[in-house]
């Protein structure tokens, strides 16, 4: 390991590191999940995250998430390997492959689905992902519904000396995301190579997190260990998110890191509605079964 990340760093100090835990979602697909969980709820303005586990899948057998609705915040889909096809109930379709994402504003609530595509169906194939749930606050939760198609090619690149960013959403190393979000958040990519460093500035008093999907480095103030499939909670101080992997590495590590501004309002939440009362929540059900959040016409595909 070189001097500079022998040092301890200045920083801000990591809260916790949260293992992800192994879960079934949709049809039948393994996701690594650190929150929600036992160990966490959320972390404001982020609900969920989920690793979608890389599998590989013969012809035939490939699993997705059948229909489903949400209502009150935003899903954002980041595919890694294979192709994965979005249909939703305002008439909205993309398909979306390695390096591509998707944002979907779920607002006053929407039916989705996010299925394999026909080739991966037919012709077998690794599937990778994450995704993320993005909180809105009460002014925003029946807002339209809007899907954001995001290829990789309009991703937004940062590079410096052993690391590279993809940056999905807000401005993280000084370069600006393509996404357009309602709440402020920050999203990116983070490569990080074995011998090098970078801090990643973040607001005061802003959520910072670090989830690792491959590899392992060090995060924080003191560096501390962190493994594929945790997540590093550092705390809302004013500061740098510092990471870092050591020279004797034999892989890079390979993660995403989050900012957001907390939106500090109560919340209720159920499945995949998420309101700010119970009683909201309970008309959010009504709404669906009465089938006001609309349905996916038939398509023979996905």
């Amino acid at each position: 390991m070189n001097s500079a990340i022998q040092t301890q760093l200045p920083g801000r100090q990591v809260n916790r590191i949260i293992p992800a835990r192994s879960t079934i979602e949709g049809g039948g697909f393994q996701v690594y999940r650190p929150f929600p969980g036992l160990d966490a709820d959320w972390f404001d303005p982020f609900l969920l995250l989920d690793e979608m586990a890389p599998t590989y899948q013969n012809p035939g057998e490939a699993v997705g998430a059948p229909p489903h609705p949400h209502r009150g915040f935003e899903t954002v889909t980041y595919i890694l390997q294979g192709e994965v096809e979005h249909r939703d109930s305002a008439g909205n379709h993309g398909l979306i492959g390695p390096g591509d994402v998707q944002w979907m504003t779920a607002g006053d609530g929407i039916v989705h689905s996010e299925m394999p595509s026909t080739r991966i169906q037919t012709e077998g194939g690794t599937g990778h992902g994450l995704q993320l749930w993005v909180n809105l606050p009460a002014a925003l939760r029946r807002t339209t519904p809007r899907y954001q198609a995001l290829p990789a090619s309009e991703i937004a690149k940062a590079t410096g000396e052993g690391w590279t960013a993809e940056v999905v959403a807000g401005e993280l190393l000084g370069t600006q995301g393509p996404a357009e979000t309602h709440t402020p958040i920050g999203y990116a990519r983070m490569t990080v190579h074995p011998g090098a460093r970078v801090r990643i500035p973040v607001e005061d008093g802003h959520t910072a997190l670090v989830y690792a999907f491959g590899g392992m480095g060090l995060v924080g103030a003191t560096q501390e260990p962190l493994a594929t499939h945790h997540l590093a909670v550092l705390d809302r101080s004013d500061g740098d998110v510092v990471l870092s992997v050591p020279d004797g590495a034999h892989t890079p590590l390979d993660s995403i890191v989050l900012t957001g501004q907390p939106i500090n309002e109560p919340m209720a939440r159920y499945g995949p509605f998420v309101m700010n009362t119970r009683a909201e929540l309970e008309e959010a059900i009504t709404d669906y079964n009465a089938g006001r959040m609309g349905s996916i016409a038939a398509t023979g595909t996905a």
